[in-house]
């Protein structure tokens, strides 16, 4: 039997092979096809780890023998022995996910120096306190990354020795300090491992390859893959590349840069650098890198070298790009290069950019980018008439405006954000392991660290406004305190956060709403052009009716009733509705509230005139407008107890009888929707005659009104809206009569429970249109309360992936979407041009839109903000599927 090929070396592969590669190592085979310097490599692959991740950790057959096989050409093209003691050769050992997960697994750093090689490399390299300073930081990742050793047992040590030596930076020490570090080092690992760890090199190289493998689940890369929607079966390649070295003296640096700026999308120089330094001190923030243009000055042709590959890189690729580079001894290297993770404003200028310049189409750029990063742009920012001080001032490193309280774990600003509490992380430097605080929280502000470190990177991909490398600021994590100046500000603490200047105000600014600009509107202007889908708003209200016209909604899908009866000013008049004694009664409230109903219809239908607008007939169950049957129960015991008048406590006694009435053990699937209007027609009739009485005075006044759609909620059987659709089409022409003078209008359901899906084809004889309310649906055919499940099981069956997501974030495609599927094929059964849509908060997630697309509907339908993420995804739906 052939046995799978799991290691491949770097002139077998091309970015064809991603999936198999995996981005880094796909990424540095494609460099070398094109000539780009790339240090030697081989990679292990995706299939290699998935076989280990599915068989405990054990490799699958062959996988050892196959990577000492690729170390042993390796050895043979370089020239350089793993473990000589004469002409050693060094290896990085890095993952390589197929999705860019930034800083979320592991890497191990100048593997193969030990003390049989730390001479040789001294001697090779003519320079002493290189070679221990690499010696120094393999001990220290190996020991984290491999053997689990705590970091902080490292990073003591090595405080320790700076304040002893009187020096502030690693720099600053001499080749004698480093080697006694070392001896320090491994005195420490031994000590933590209870035993001398091994020194054999290839030993040390299967370990370090299957410690990456291993942090494919680690904690971090798994909350990075759910916030990402990443699979965890993809798996991550291992690289191992030959070391280049840009902590060789003055001629050396090492860096990360930009093709374009990532935060605004400019074509400008962007990046970073460290003379003297390996790479992992840019991306941990451990100390802050230089800008990129100061390269010139101190190696100038290495400098022009790098411009002109970025500029091939992007070329090449056709994206902005982010790369990784080390310069040794005054030549380049490229160690990396991936599509850089970047703003939503950057995203939508560079993709309108690379049109106009003709680098890619506008199909292309729709692909481009994520209809989720649209959301970024619709938030609001600092308002520019702002005249507050900053305390201090960072680098922009993410735009945006954040206000929140300070938070100075990651642990306690995952609890805070998780409760909805608005919060700023602040920390020394982020690292991976602060990934679940960082995705939670409004800002992030550090007192160390660059435009291209792990806070800045990670911040920018998940649209988080960052500050980095504060100056002046001081943390102490053990107070949870930040001191700028002589202002200490405490844990809880307000602040506000300029992503986009890089200033930090104490307080709450006032902010102010977002501005859409011309790249914006190019954007989703291209999506309008493709997409088959139409995209309306859920609005009950004047504001939100024009705010979601402004943003590009075709019409109102859902526009819900009952939020109306809850205005302070109505709520009386509906309570006296509920408790009327009679039919008489009740009629003459409701002929109280129809004018109210009418006035709110004809606000929405002037901002929403001459496009199609859904009404929701009354649903939740009426006990929602009363009070609460325990507090109401406890009031009448008190005004009995404290002698309160006696028709005091005969008006709240029948308001409790009446609650009491109305009281039901399970009200979401009680007597609400047609349920209701069946019970109390007089409710239905109302609403219909202020539906319609409004559409009729804005035609009047403005010469045009809306498509009025008119929706009856909850329906499970024909003859519930065949009843409901009576009262509809007699009150509307007892309106058309009187008014003497008529208007289009159609008569729909809601599809929200399990069986109006499966009886689809009869309800359809009576239905013009058909919306599915998805967050019910949902509930009904999964069988689990939203509020219940949210918050109790529901986040541990994400976690533990027995559901891939929360779906009442994202529909469940098999269940929830197959009601749907079911729903439409049978409904359009009876009538084939049968208009549908959906008015669920799915309408507005750009997974769930990809499926409504795939399945037939005519529209979605979702809050004003998300209206251009729908667009987007919905043009996207259609390239990607027709």
């Amino acid at each position: 039997m052939t046995q799978t090929k799991y290691v491949f070396d770097l002139s077998e592969g091309d970015m064809s092979m991603k999936p198999l590669l995996g981005g880094k190592g796909a990424g540095i085979a494609e460099m070398k096809r094109i000539g780009v310097p790339v240090p030697d490599a081989f990679t292990v692959t995706t299939q290699a780890c998935v076989a280990a991740m599915n068989n405990g950790g054990e490799w699958p057959e062959g996988l050892a023998d196959q990577v000492e096989a690729g170390l042993k050409r390796l050895e043979e093209r370089t020239g350089k022995v793993l473990g000589s003691p004469t002409n050693p050769l060094l290896v990085s050992v890095r993952s390589g996910a197929v999705m860019s997960m930034p800083g979320m697994m592991d890497t191990i750093l100048n593997l193969g120096i030990s003390d049989q090689s730390v001479a040789a490399v001294a001697s090779l390299a003519g320079n002493e306190r290189f070679a221990w300073d690499c010696y120094r930081r393999f001990i220290q990742m190996y020991g984290e990354v491999v053997e689990g050793i705590e970091s902080h047992v490292y990073e003591d040590a090595l405080t320790g020795l700076k304040e002893s030596r009187g020096v502030e930076s690693d720099t600053d020490l001499t080749a004698e300090d480093l080697k006694e570090l070392v001896d320090t080092f491994k005195q420490l690992s031994n000590e933590a491992l209870g035993g001398d760890w091994t020194s054999d090199p290839h030993e040390q190289l299967m370990r370090a390859v299957n410690a990456v493998f291993r942090s494919w689940l680690n904690p971090r890369a798994e909350v990075y893959r759910r916030a990402n929607h990443i699979s965890r079966d993809l798996g991550t390649a291992v690289n191992v590349q030959q070391m280049v070295f840009g902590n060789r003296g003055d001629t050396s640096a090492t860096g990360v840069c930009f093709s374009r700026n990532p935060a605004t999308g400019g074509k400008e120089l962007y990046g970073e650098f460290l003379v003297n330094a390996q790479g992992e001190d840019v991306v941990a923030g451990i100390r802050t890198p230089r800008p990129l243009a100061e390269m010139e000055e101190v190696l100038p042709q290495a400098f022009h070298e790098l411009l002109d590959t970025m500029s091939t890189l992007e070329l090449h690729n056709k994206d902005m790009q982010d790369m990784e580079f080390t310069i040794e001894d005054s030549k380049l290297y490229m160690l990396q290069t991936r599509n850089g993770k970047r703003t939503a404003a950057a995203a939508v200028k560079t993709a309108v950019d690379m049109v106009a310049e003709g680098l890619i189409t506008k199909e292309e750029a729709i692909l481009r980018i994520e209809p989720a990063q649209l959301d970024a742009l619709l938030h609001p920012g600092i308002d520019p008439k702002n005249t507050a001080k900053p305390i201090t001032k960072g680098l922009p490193a993410s735009p945006g405006a954040a206000v929140g309280g300070l938070s100075f774990s990651a642990d306690d600003a995952a609890a805070k954000g998780g409760r909805g509490e608005p919060v700023i992380l602040c920390r020394f430097e982020t690292t991976p392991d602060d990934i679940h605080g960082v995705m939670v929280s409004q800002g992030v502000l550090t007192a160390h660290g660059g435009m291209t470190s792990h806070a800045a990177v990670v911040a920018r991909g998940m649209g988080i406004t960052c500050v980095a490398g504060a100056k002046g600021i001081k943390i102490d994590l053990v107070a949870k305190t930040l001191t700028i100046g002589d202002v200490v500000y405490k844990e809880g603490d307000v602040i506000t956060l300029n992503g986009s200047t890089g200033e930090v105000f104490a307080g709450a600014l006032e902010l102010v709403p977002p501005s859409i600009n011309e790249d914006f509107q190019q954007v989703v202007g291209w999506a309008d052009e493709i997409r088959r889908l139409g995209v309306r708003a859920n609005a009950e209200n004047f504001e939100d009716a024009t705010k979601a016209r402004e943003l590009g909604a075709e019409g109102i899908g859902l526009c819900r009733t009952e939020h109306m009866f809850m205005v302070a000013d109505r709520l009386p008049a509906v309570r006296r509705m509920i408790l009327s004694g009679s039919d008489e009664e009740r009629a003459g409230v409701l002929a109280e509230i129809l004018p109210m109903q009418q006035a709110d219809f004809e606000e929405i239908f002037t901002a929403m005139k001459g496009l199609p607008v859904t009404v929701r007939l009354l649903d939740p169950p009426l006990h929602e407008f009363l009070p609460n049957l325990v507090e109401q129960s406890l009031l009448v015991q008190k005004l009995e107890l404290t002698g309160a008048p006696a028709a005091e406590i005969e008006r709240e006694s029948a308001l409790l009888g009446q609650v009491k009435r109305l009281h039901e053990q399970n009200p979401m699937l009680g007597t609400r929707g047609c349920r209701l209007g069946l019970l109390w027609p007089g409710i239905p009739e109302m609403q219909t005659r202020a539906i319609i009485r409004a559409a009729l005075a804005v035609l009047a006044r403005e010469g045009e009104t809306v498509g009025v759609e008119i929706m009856v909620p909850l329906v499970a059987l024909k003859a519930e809206l065949t009843n409901q659709r009576d009262i509809v089409e007699r009150t509307v022409e007892e309106e058309f009569a009187a008014a003497g003078r008529r208007l289009d209008y159609t008569v729909g359901t809601m599809i929200e429970l399990p069986r109006a899906a499966v009886v689809a084809d009869q309800i359809a004889e009576v239905a013009d249109f058909f919306s599915f309310g998805t967050n019910d649906l949902t509930q009904t055919t999964i069988g689990i309360s939203r509020d219940d499940a949210e918050q109790g099981f529901l986040q541990s069956y994400v976690d533990r992936e027995i559901m891939e997501r929360n779906p009442f974030e994202s529909i469940d495609v098999d269940g929830v979407g197959g009601m749907v599927a079911l729903g439409v094929k049978n409904g359009r059964t009876t009538k084939p041009g049968l208009k549908t849509g959906v008015c669920g908060e799915h309408g507005g997630d750009p997974d769930s839109i990809e499926f409504f697309h795939k399945t037939g509907l005519d529209y979605v339908s979702c809050s004003p903000f998300r209206v251009p993420i729908a667009r987007l995804a919905a043009a996207r739906a259609q390239l990607l599927y027709g």
